[in-house]
């Protein structure tokens, strides 16, 4: 069985809504990102994952594969018939990989991960002066169009979606661009979408509580 590391609401909800949407069996492991232990267990994260970072999926064989791109894209074709990526030699396949490095870089590196780990007040102005721009041209490619790759949902649109719920926890409201409030409310009103983040909301407040 495959197995996810993850902490409620950080990216690695973008793997557990892949894993959802592909009907996939696996066994989550709640994991303390400031402390770096496994809540199970109290076990060490970092023997896990040298990065100390989520998501972390362990495949059945035993080796274990970290970075979104890498790990939605793994999923994903797990299940080919899905569509949740376009099959190898589709010109949007490559679409995909542009979106998911993009989502990674550009919103959730980029803005995301200084905005809600770094104490330096200036890294996190840094971030925002940046952040209007990329989020601006999502907006503008999601104006005429319901997902971001060809015509059905993908791996990207969970990546995609859950950046769009923490970058007003980060400061920004979406609610500037409407294609953007319109996606995310469409992402949401998938079932197995809002499941995940549903469970993963419980989780942090208890987490939090």
């Amino acid at each position: 069985m495959l197995q996810l590391y993850f902490y409620p609401m950080a990216c690695s909800l973008a793997p557990r809504i892949a894993l959802m949407e592909a009907g996939l069996e696996a066994r989550y492991h709640l994991v303390h990102l400031w402390t770096k232990k496994v809540l199970e267990d109290d076990s060490d994260f970092w023997a896990i994952s040298p990065k100390g970072a989520v998501p972390v999926l362990v495949l059945e064989n035993g080796d274990k594969l970290t970075e979104n791109p890498a790990v939605l894209q793994y999923i994903a074709d797990l299940k080919p018939e899905l569509g949740l990526a376009p099959p190898p030699g589709d010109p949007d396949r490559y679409r995909l990989q542009e979106w998911l490095s993009f989502i990674a870089t550009e919103i959730h590196k980029a803005f995301l991960f200084p905005t809600f780990w770094y104490k330096d007040d200036a890294a996190k102005a840094n971030a925002r002066e940046r952040i209007g721009q990329n989020v601006a041209f999502a907006a503008a490619h999601l104006s005429d169009r319901e997902y971001l790759v060809g015509d059905r949902f993908t791996v990207a649109d969970g990546y995609l979606a859950w950046s769009l719920l923490l970058l007003g926890r980060g400061g920004v409201d979406i609610a500037g661009w409407p294609s953007l409030t319109g996606y995310l409310a469409r992402m949401r009103e998938r079932e197995r979408v809002k499941a995940a983040i549903e469970h993963e909301m419980q989780l942090w407040k208890t987490m939090k509580a």
